[in-house]
């Protein structure tokens, strides 16, 4: 059962219209404009430390005590067309002390100005980016982790099957929270699931503006539709009540099927990327996340 405190949250979420749900009308500009708000960590401690990789704006969280050779690219959320590194910083400072890890927060291309396959690439740099480069400079990565949400879950998926295919070398392990998973938008709950945060009217727009000309069957487009053969163990995290759901409901039975080792998680109660939330669940997913990476760091 949920928490007292995200019970109220979600009570509290469903007086208000979600994103997109009022007159059919998809603000791109206040969008952008929220997800691009800087929130500081919590911590003054955590160190936030800006920096370029090729041309990509990023920023290193690295919490008090972190291992700075150990390290999390974290893909941020926002439809493919609008959220920043700004914004995620809490998270990944939470990230960083649970899991004593550093967490590289990319502000990869965006869409319709930069469409698919633009954030991929950029994710792909990143990630060869952090094998020889920390926080800190020059320095080989001890392991390296992958994770991401909504969007970003799918870019983490799409990431991971691109370096494969480029035979390239590969995180750990992945995490995909509350992923879009399939552009195609035949996921039963996008239309049984009322989602709180964001009204499912607003995916064929997300997927038009990312998309452009790009059929959505294309698997880095839409990982459930990706062999997964050879990728690495995934911890799939998703809330109850989330029009993405079965995305992730039906990838991490795809992925099992392919032979990877997937942990799927569906939180009773929680809602759309929950992780950030600051509720009860939202730091014990967070464990959930460091304590899967420590396992897949001592059985390597």
């Amino acid at each position: 059962m949920a928490s007292r405190e995200s019970r109220a949250y979600l009570q509290e979420l469903r007086q208000r219209p979600a994103f997109g749900a009022v007159g059919n009308e998809f603000d791109l500009d206040g969008l952008r404009r929220g997800m691009g708000t800087r929130q500081a960590p919590a911590n003054p401690d955590v160190e936030c430390i800006r920096s370029q990789i090729d041309g990509i704006p990023c920023e290193w969280v690295v919490a008090p005590g972190a291992d700075p050779n150990l390290r999390l690219l974290y893909l941020h959320g926002g439809g493919f067309v609008a959220g920043s590194a700004a914004n995620y910083l809490p998270l990944a400072a939470h990230l960083s002390a649970a899991a004593q890890c550093a967490v590289l927060l990319p502000d990869y291309r965006l869409a319709p100005e930069h469409p698919f396959p633009a954030a991929i690439e950029d994710c792909i740099r990143a990630h060869e980016q952090i094998i020889v480069s920390g926080p800190y400079g020059q320095a080989p990565a001890r392991a390296t982790f992958i994770a991401g949400d909504s969007a970003g879950g799918s870019l983490t998926l799409a990431t991971l099957l691109a370096l494969r295919d480029r035979r390239r070398p590969l995180p750990l392990a992945g995490m995909p929270l509350s992923a879009c998973t399939d552009l195609t938008l035949a996921s039963e709950s996008i239309r049984s699931e009322e989602d709180p945060i964001c009204s499912a009217r607003c995916m064929p727009v997300f997927a038009d503006l990312y998309l452009g000309e790009t059929d959505p069957r294309n698997p880095l487009a839409s990982p459930v539709f990706g062999d997964f053969t050879g990728i690495p163990p995934l911890l799939v995290q998703v809330g109850e009540h989330e029009m993405l759901r079965d995305d992730s409901i039906r990838v991490a039975a795809k992925a099992r099927a392919d032979g990877v080792e997937v942990t799927l998680e569906v939180w009773p109660g929680m809602v759309h990327v929950f992780q950030i939330r600051e509720l009860p669940e939202s730091q014990e997913a967070i464990e959930h996340l460091a304590g899967f990476m420590r396992s897949c760091l001592a059985r390597r």
